[in-house]
């Protein structure tokens, strides 16, 4: 298959839509024969017709070269739909507002997948004046580490990066953070929300489980999607 786009992608988006291969083919401006060669994939799209069949799908280039359609309605820069890429290879951290496709080293990033904090990788979220102090709970090793944490906000993110043998600990500016991201070299990335009514204290919870039942608790009292 072609390394830009697959035929694939193109028959599946078409199909989406409801169009036949003579409606692409009136769109873009080519032969019925050559929407069928690149379904085959027995012939590809030149290169500039990248955007023109983009545009007839509605979806953007990236998305349509990555194969992976935004799924969310507001498709507009927001750091909410914050997504990291993080290389194998030299540990590069690379930050989008949405869909990408990033190289790094000659290796095709995926975008990290981020679950919720667990025991093995607890983080605790304080408040000391306008900044809220974040500190996990792991070792810093060169082998095992945390190498960044990033507070979230719907305008804007803040990210400090972190090296072995250094402390697990970053300080932000409040401006409105919803979310706290950091990166385990090994586990992957992991996230915690940040809850009006426990993050807003000058305390940390240090048990895993209090900690859920507080947030079940203040999002029906005090949170506001």
């Amino acid at each position: 298959m072609n390394q830009y786009i697959t035929g694939a992608v193109i028959k599946e988006l078409r199909e989406q839509k409801k169009m036949t291969q003579s409606d692409l083919a009136e769109k873009l401006g080519v032969s019925d024969k050559a929407i069928s060669k690149w379904e085959t994939g027995k012939g590809y799209p030149d290169i500039t017709l990248l955007e023109p069949i983009a545009d007839a799908f509605g979806v953007s280039v990236p998305e349509l070269i990555s194969g992976n359609q935004v799924r969310n309605a507001n498709v507009s820069a927001n750091m909410l739909r914050s997504k990291f890429y993080v290389c194998p290879v030299c540990g590069n951290v690379i930050h989008s507002m949405g869909e990408a496709v990033i190289h790094c080293h000659g290796v095709q990033l995926m975008p990290a997948e981020a679950e919720q904090t667990d025991e093995d990788h607890m983080i605790f979220i304080e408040c000391v004046e306008d900044e809220y102090y974040v500190r996990i709970d792991h070792e810093m090793t060169k082998t095992h580490h945390i190498s960044f944490i990033a507070a979230v906000s719907s305008d804007r993110i803040q990210m400090v990066k972190l090296y072995p043998e250094g402390n697990a600990e970053a300080r932000f500016r409040i401006n409105g953070v919803r979310r706290v991201y950091f990166y385990c070299n090994r586990d992957g990335l992991f996230f915690l929300d940040v809850v009006k009514g426990i993050d807003d204290r000058d305390k940390g919870y240090d048990d895993v489980e209090e900690r859920r039942a507080l947030e079940n608790a203040a999002k029906n009292m005090f949170w506001k999607a």
